[in-house]
């Protein structure tokens, strides 16, 4: 890794990821992250010039399930954790001018 991983990178993801994190979670993602990314760098030295990419590291196929009705979601659930709903639908900011919303 050619930038060592920084308490403010951990804060700009877990702001972007709308997480509220305290001070020592924050110390801890740092590590923790920091560790994933030197064990990347330890992969990216691996000379794979003449291996095939593939999907899958075995040979798989028909790996779908069937297709069976279960219950989804309640309203309540799906709308948890949106920033901004009227109880019955996602509310986003208007970025058309002129736009009307329907009803």
């Amino acid at each position: 890794m050619s930038q060592k991983l920084t308490r403010g990178d951990v804060t700009k993801v877990a702001l972007l990821a709308r997480l509220k994190l305290s001070d020592e979670e924050l110390d801890t993602f740092t590590s923790q992250l920091s560790q994933v990314l030197q064990y990347v760098d330890v992969l990216n030295e691996v000379d794979t010039e003449n291996i095939e990419p593939m999907a899958h590291a075995i040979e798989v196929s028909n790996v779908f399930r069937e297709d069976e009705v279960q219950p989804s979601l309640s309203r309540e659930a799906a709308l948890q954790n949106a920033p901004l709903t009227d109880g019955s639908h996602y509310l986003v900011p208007q970025i058309l001018e002129n736009a009307t919303p329907e009803s």
